[in-house]
């Protein structure tokens, strides 16, 4: 599928990283999961530049978290690839891999909330000099995404993004052909996908977290005012409150999920084997990892 689908706001994304690692295909999947506690600490200290109590604390968060997580959802994660090796045999509808996509969001909104008391004790420790290292970092995220996706002509976005879509195909599925290929390119081309707007709503999330951070740091919020404005970084990185940008998402979702469609009934008997002995490799890695450990 388009990478068009919006990310998460930068505060959640702790908790998502996790979820998006389990399923993004990883060849070292195992490896990348055990040191993913250190990897999504120093992405989350890019941020906000932890002082040595704060290094602490979300140090013992996250093993904590993931410890958790381990136990408790890397399980429904290997059930949930048993049930999709059946599925990918077979044709598939565009309803069936939006519910995928719901199902994953789900998962990623419950993996969140199991955080959010942890979270809240650290941006509760907040300075203002760290919310201000916040925005700068925001800043820099945005150079990178203007790299990314807004490419100086519409011919080398279109580029860029058939090129993404057809590497985390294959990485399913193995080799595309040139109908394959084809369709990609023609499903890209003809996309409701707009970086311009993303970007828009992007920042605009990033202005909501910094404004509230700077308001619980000055008033000194206690934690159930933290939480709660926790939640609502989660809420608006599910449903924009933007009432065009909930338009141009959903629509984009539904474009989405009727190419993913598409492409998968194009795929040939051993294209689907492959997709088969992909999900089973994932599915033997995550039980592997959330088996006890001595």
């Amino acid at each position: 599928m388009s990478s068009a689908i919006p990310v998460a706001s930068r505060l959640k994304a702790w908790i998502i990283a996790a979820c998006v690692l389990v399923l993004a295909g990883c060849s070292a999947l195992r490896l990348a999961y055990n040191q993913a506690p250190d990897l999504v600490y120093w992405w989350l200290d890019g941020y906000f530049d932890f002082d040595g109590e704060q290094s602490t604390m979300a140090r013992s968060a996250l093993a904590d978290w993931f410890a958790w997580h381990r136990a408790n959802q890397l399980p429904e994660y290997a059930a949930t690839l048993a049930r999709a090796r059946q599925q990918v045999l077979s044709d598939v509808t565009p309803e069936q891999v939006c519910r995928w996509w719901s199902e994953l969001r789900e998962r990623a909104s419950i993996a969140y909330e199991r955080g959010v008391p942890a979270l809240a004790g650290i941006v509760r420790t907040l300075k203002p000099e760290q919310v201000a290292h916040v925005e700068k970092r925001y800043d820099k995220g945005d150079e990178d995404f203007r790299a990314d996706f807004l490419q100086s002509t519409r011919a080398e976005r279109l580029e860029a993004s058939i090129k993404r879509t057809v590497s985390r195909a294959e990485t399913l599925y193995g080799t595309l052909d040139d109908p394959q290929r084809a369709l990609v390119a023609q499903a890209m081309a003809g996309s409701p996908f707009d970086p311009q707007i993303w970007l828009a709503e992007r920042q605009a999330r990033q202005r909501e977290i910094v404004q509230t951070l700077r308001s619980l740091v000055a008033n000194g919020a206690d934690n159930g005012r933290t939480q709660a404005a926790l939640r609502v970084f989660a809420a608006h990185a599910s449903m924009s409150p933007r009432p065009a940008y909930r338009t141009y998402a959903d629509r984009l979702t539904d474009y989405n999920c009727r190419f993913a469609a598409q492409l998968h009934n194009s795929t040939k008997p051993d294209q689907r084997q492959r997709a088969v002995e992909r999900l089973k490799s994932w599915e033997d890695d995550l039980r592997a990892l959330a088996a006890p450990r001595p």
